[in-house]
């Protein structure tokens, strides 16, 4: 029997859906940490323990004791959020479990610092500076010349990411994200090329599988243009010709930061002399729906595979039979309230048996704040063409307006 704690802030969405698979492991008894009360919990043989900030390492501390005084050992903590994956390791650190540790999770949380640890190992990432200043600003724009990339060091997905193009755009963003010696922020390069994903499943310390995508566009440009429709591609072949040379940095990257056992989602570009360049890795389940997309390629449920290799360590998949893309739909106009949404049922006649999952935005629903839009359909096919055919009717289809 093994004993698994699932810091679950909130049962709504994945969290919920994460939790409804922990329960139904054989030889699994399950613990929640969790802001819910126990009367919210789906199903009253799951042990409840509730604290009032799941990100406090410490509560989470408190609370794995608890767990441990109950059981006796606790065997593995684990939730798949990006902000929670440093206090994770650091309450598992304290707590004995076995897992990532703080000083890995820090490598994948702190972007400077995986920056450093990614250039240290010989892997090609773009140049970086902390900025505590308008004056280290300035400074690092003298270096590598305008535009750069300004984020929050402990960023989340590309939330509060902004390219600076000119001294006006640098001190607005130096206004947004207020940095001081205490709390810095993250200055990069920018860097020019198509961008894609490279998710990679290890178990302790080797690959045991691999899968890439296309954005398209990428996650910076979307930023930039709230009205854009985008999509994100998962080709056929696991590993396209373009991935190919990447597969050897990507495990590197890996190794050099510190993964052991566990699912990442990094991004990459390639520049257009062909070179490849690191982005960024979380040691997380990616988002942007890759996660029901690469199980549709497969044939699987990817949240049961990931569950499944946190808990038991074991990671089994089939071939892939299809490419699979998700198309997001993003409103025009400024308002708060989707006024008109155009084109559903033309696309769905048009895409047809390929289409295998949507939520389409709905008049009357608030704008969303989230780059993901108002909505999205993913889409599936034998062939990468014909899932490139299928996102292009459905973002040139599907319009949604404020």
């Amino acid at each position: 029997m093994l004993n698994v704690l699932f810091i679950a802030p909130y049962f709504a969405g994945n969290t919920l859906y994460c939790m409804k698979l922990l329960a139904a492991l054989p030889d699994v008894r399950l613990g929640i940490v969790t802001h819910e009360p126990a009367s919210r919990l789906p199903d009253r043989r799951i042990r409840h323990f509730k604290v009032s900030d799941c990100l406090d390492a410490d509560q989470l501390i408190v609370a794995g004791r608890a767990f441990q005084k109950e059981w006796g050992r606790v065997d593995r903590l684990i939730g798949f959020m990006e902000q929670m994956q440093l206090p994770n390791a650091v309450a598992r650190e304290a707590l004995g479990i076995a897992g990532m540790k703080a000083v890995a999770a820090r490598r994948f949380r702190d972007k400077n610092e995986m920056k450093s640890t990614l250039r240290a190992a010989g892997l090609p990432v773009a140049r970086q500076r902390l900025l505590r200043s308008a004056e280290d600003a300035l400074s690092f724009i003298g270096e590598v010349g305008y535009p750069i990339v300004v984020k929050p060091l402990a960023g989340l997905g590309s939330k509060a990411t902004m390219r600076v193009s000119s001294e006006e755009e640098l001190y607005a963003a130096l206004g947004l994200l207020l940095p001081t010696p205490a709390s810095p922020v993250q200055a990069e390069e920018f860097v020019q090329g198509s961008e894609h994903t490279f998710e990679a499943v290890t178990i302790g310390g080797q690959p045991v599988w691999h899968s890439t995508s296309y954005y398209l566009p990428g996650p910076l440009q979307v930023i930039e243009n709230p009205w854009m429709q985008y999509c994100v591609l998962l080709p056929r072949e696991q590993l396209p010709a373009h991935a190919r040379p990447f597969h050897p940095l990507n495990t590197a990257a890996l190794a050099a930061l510190g993964m052991k056992t566990g699912l990442s989602h990094m991004e990459w570009f390639i520049r257009p002399d062909g070179s490849p360049v690191i982005s960024e890795v979380g040691a997380r389940p990616p988002g942007v729906q890759l996660m029901p997309m690469m199980g549709y390629a497969h044939g699987v449920d990817m949240y049961d595979k990931w569950i499944r290799l946190m808990v038991y360590g074991t990671f089994e998949m089939p071939p892939r039979q299809h490419a699979v893309g998700c198309a997001f739909f993003r409103a025009q106009g400024r308002g708060n309230v989707i006024k008109s949404v155009r084109g559903v049922e033309a696309a769905r006649a048009q895409v047809g048996g390929a289409l295998i999952e949507a939520r389409f935005p709905r008049v009357g629903q608030p704008r969303s704040e989230h780059y993901e839009g108002e909505g999205w359909a993913i889409v599936r096919h034998p062939e990468t063409r014909g899932v490139v055919d299928a996102l292009r009717t459905l973002i040139t289809t599907v319009q949604v307006a404020t």
